[in-house]
Parts: structure tokens; C-alpha cells; sequence
């Protein structure tokens, strides 16, 4: 190249930036993308705890992205607990415009009153007791998660719920004859889209009847309640985990379940690639030679 041709202006400024990756727009990226979790079931005022709720569907890719295209980000809610005796209600989808799939929100956990069965969901809700009839736990979309745990009973007056169902594992059932415990809820997935390794989308424990032990939840899935409500939990926000279900005790106390955890959208590529241009407000790091962009609320984002 001259440098009468660089004077005269025959080069364009883009022709000298051509080739060199830093400038030009990404081509695919690694994704991580998690639902909503389900809210837990609320426990019975028979003695029945309630279920915990499914963790919000996990799916992990690496799409293609077009240069130029606005592509709208979606991130899910938690569902809501469940009242006494009722069951929770699922959480709400994550999507992204370049994704093959949305990944599913969480199911909600059951409670005796409404029937007993956990939800359908990415993850399948935990079931509650409803007489001496099995009730199943919450199926689970495929390739997003596990089942939430089923539940069954022997007819005596206290019964703990089931465990929902998380990115990995599923939720623990509830056998006729066991004691009033609650199930955990089934373990999540980890993941070092963002440099470390954490882990995310774990289902809620279920609740138990009076004190005894309550299902526990990992990697953002809740811990079921008790009588006393004193160790339940919602499902942590940004991890798709799912409530943990209500206690109960009594032919008078049943107590609600706990929320679902929010979802959340990572969106990874080398740093060698330009920046994209984004709403919403994601966190936005520059580590391990990737540039990383995590959505925990809405927006879009242009590569």
C-alpha cells in the first residue's frame, strides 16, 4: 500500500482495520441460560407439608449470531408460593432471540389441597401427601432438567413434601411409612461461563410436619419451612432455583411455601471480537480473555 494512495484518500479506514479480529463483530457465542424457578407448595392444615418447587429449566449452547441484528433478552421470574394448603405457581421462561430453545420455568410445587401432584416444568415441582394415594412429583421438559419427587402415604396424620426436581438431579420422594420429613430437592448444574465455577438451578426442599427435618435445597434451590417457618427459604434470585414447600402440624396451622428464584442470561465470547451494544443494563466483565454479559433483568443486545 502507497503512500500516495493513503493522501489521496483511496484506502478507506475500514479496509485497514479489515482482518483484524478486534473490530469485527462475533459470529457465535457460549450461552447459559435458566428460567424462572417454581414456588414451593403451601402446607395443609391436616398436617400435610407442602412441595418444593422445580428449578427453573438450564440449558447450555453455542449459537450463531448475525452481525447488525437486534436480539431481544428475556429473563424469567420466580413463580409464587402457594398459600396454605395450595400449590405454588411455575416460574416464568428465559429467552433469547438466537437461541434454539427457551429454557422452561420451573414447577411449582404441590400442596394437598389442590391435589397433591407437583408441575410440570424445565424441572418438575415436588409433591404433597393427599391421602393414601400416590401423587407424582412434576415431569420435567428434556434436556432442561429432572423430576420433582413424588410422594405417597400410609394414611398416618403427618406427612412431609417432596423435593423438587433441579438442573441435574431429582427431587427426593416421599414414601408411605417414612417419617415427616421433608425431601431435598435434586441438585443443580455448575457452570464457568463467567470464569468460575457456580452452581445454579437447584430444586426446593420440601416442607415438614411440625419440627422435624426439612427437605434442603443447593445451588439456589430453597429449604423447605416447618411448623415454625424458621428454616424455609425462597429460591435465590438470579439462579433459577426453586422454593422450598410449607410446613404444617396441626388439624389447624398449614403454612405457604416459599418463591421460586429468578432466572438469568449469560452471554459470553472471546475479547478479541468488538463489544456488542446492549439495554438493560446487564454486567458486563472483561476476564479470562472473554467478554461477559449477564443479564438478570430484560433488555436487548446488538453483536
Amino acid at each position: 500500500m502507497s503512500i500516495s494512495s493513503l493522501k489521496t484518500g483511496t484506502v478507506s479506514p475500514s479496509s485497514l482495520l479489515a482482518g483484524n479480529a478486534f473490530f469485527q463483530p462475533v459470529t457465535s457465542v457460549t450461552l447459559l441460560q435458566i428460567a424462572g424457578g417454581g414456588g414451593g407448595g403451601g402446607g395443609s392444615t391436616d398436617g400435610k407439608a407442602g412441595g418444593g418447587g422445580g428449578a427453573g429449566g438450564y440449558l447450555s449452547s453455542t449459537p450463531s449470531v448475525s452481525a447488525g441484528t437486534t436480539y431481544t433478552v428475556t429473563v424469567g421470574a420466580g413463580g409464587n408460593a402457594g398459600s396454605t394448603g395450595v400449590n405454588g405457581s411455575n416460574g416464568s421462561l428465559s429467552r433469547v432471540g438466537f437461541a434454539a430453545a427457551d429454557s422452561v420455568g420451573g414447577g411449582a410445587g404441590g400442596g394437598k389441597d389442590s391435589g397433591g401432584p407437583g408441575a410440570a416444568g424445565g424441572s418438575g415441582g415436588g409433591a404433597a401427601v393427599n391421602g393414601q394415594t400416590l401423587r407424582a412429583g412434576g415431569t420435567a421438559t428434556s434436556g432442561q432438567g429432572f423430576a420433582g419427587g413424588s410422594a405417597n402415604s400410609d394414611g398416618g396424620s403427618y406427612t412431609g413434601g417432596a423435593g423438587g426436581g433441579g438442573a441435574s438431579a431429582v427431587g427426593v420422594q416421599i414414601f408411605a411409612g417414612a417419617a415427616a420429613n421433608g425431601g431435598n430437592g435434586g441438585a443443580g448444574s455448575a457452570s464457568s461461563i463467567t470464569g468460575t465455577s457456580v452452581g445454579r438451578a437447584g430444586g426446593g426442599g420440601g416442607g415438614s410436619s411440625t419440627n422435624l427435618t426439612v427437605g434442603t435445597g443447593t445451588n439456589g434451590g430453597g429449604n423447605g419451612g416447618n411448623l415454625a417457618q424458621t428454616q424455609g427459604s425462597a429460591g435465590t434470585a438470579n439462579t433459577g432455583g426453586g422454593g422450598g414447600g410449607g410446613g404444617s402440624g396441626s388439624t389447624s396451622i398449614g403454612r405457604a411455601g416459599f418463591n421460586g428464584g429468578s432466572g438469568i442470561i449469560i452471554i459470553s465470547y472471546p475479547n478479541t471480537f468488538a463489544d456488542a451494544t446492549v439495554t438493560g443494563s446487564p454486567t458486563f466483565t472483561n476476564t479470562g480473555g472473554n467478554k461477559i454479559y449477564q443479564f438478570t433483568g430484560s433488555g436487548t443486545i446488538t453483536f
